[in-house]
């Protein structure tokens, strides 16, 4: 990993995590319900989604009074998805991040609640911004409704379902990705963008990124499903073949998978000229995600 992208993110993780368990500690619910959200939260993950908000403040040369709880919105939603995804009438996963998945822990209508509370308090996180205008605060709210609603994460998950049971051709995998995957990875980019008072031309062009960079996440992710170990994965590895998902591997090969990943990382970078930064942090970030062996 570059030296100056391992600084940026040994120095944001530690904000970002310790912001997310203030945030659910200050909640007034029942004790299992908090101790199952916190179980989530606290599990560990690569902060990909929060630390790309920062990112974009960062490229921008900006400093936004609430970067950290738009970002740490950006990862609840995020971490609700991976329980919902874990449920037997999902995915039905074992493992997450190394760890039995919540509902392993706490049972199933626990888990469902527990996602339920984290997505909620989410949006409860964008409503209640202390230093962002009310017009940027409905901006960040409709974005994120947009990218993890019906139009997004869950549409996505509901393609995703749909197509293990049949062969997807290479157009339709890639609508389930920008759905399922992509779509929070462009709200982190563009919640970002508001944040830092960025032009509309300027949002086209890291929409543009965003866009390549959530196909390049989920080829990356493709890749590693039949590369890696279940140790190595925090999850159990080669899930996508057991359960005849459409993967880029299974229509293209390895090889071909390959190269559609490296497209997409080309094209990320290319959307980036406009900063004018041989080593902007999205760049080093676009480059992280393609060579990640995890």
């Amino acid at each position: 990993m570059d030296k100056q992208l391992q600084l940026f993110i040994s120095d944001k993780t530690p904000q970002i995590d310790d912001e997310m368990n203030r945030l659910i500690a200050s909640e007034k619910s029942p004790a299992n319900l908090k101790d199952s959200m916190l179980y989530s939260v606290k599990a560990g993950g690569k902060r990909i989604r929060p630390l790309l908000v920062l990112a974009v403040l960062e490229d921008f040369d900006k400093v936004s009074g609430d970067d950290l709880k738009v970002a740490c919105a950006s990862e609840l939603i995020h971490t609700y998805s991976l329980i919902h995804d874990d449920l037997p009438c999902m995915d039905d996963d074992d493992f997450r991040r190394g760890k039995p998945t919540n509902h392993k822990v706490y049972g199933e209508a626990t888990a469902v609640l527990a996602g339920d509370a984290l997505q909620t308090r989410a949006f409860g996180i964008l409503a209640s911004l202390q230093h962002t205008s009310s017009e940027k605060m409905v901006k960040l709210i409709t974005l994120l409704a947009n990218a993890s609603g019906a139009n997004g994460m869950v549409g996505g998950q509901i393609l995703d379902m749909e197509g293990e049971t049949a062969l997807l051709s290479l157009p339709e995998l890639e609508e389930v990705h920008m759905q399922k995957t992509g779509a929070l990875l462009s709200f982190c980019i563009e919640a970002g963008a508001i944040l830092a008072d960025a032009s509309e031309s300027q949002l086209m062009q890291l929409r543009e990124y965003a866009r390549n960079i959530g196909l390049a996440f989920q080829i990356k992710d493709d890749i590693l499903d039949v590369t890696s170990t279940t140790e190595q994965l925090g999850k159990t590895a080669n899930s996508d073949a057991a359960s005849d998902k459409s993967t880029y591997p299974s229509l293209l090969g390895l090889e071909g998978a390959q190269q559609q990943l490296e497209k997409y990382h080309k094209n990320a970078i290319e959307s980036l000229s406009f900063l004018g930064k041989e080593n902007a942090m999205l760049k080093l970030f676009a480059d992280y995600i393609v060579h990640r062996n995890a």
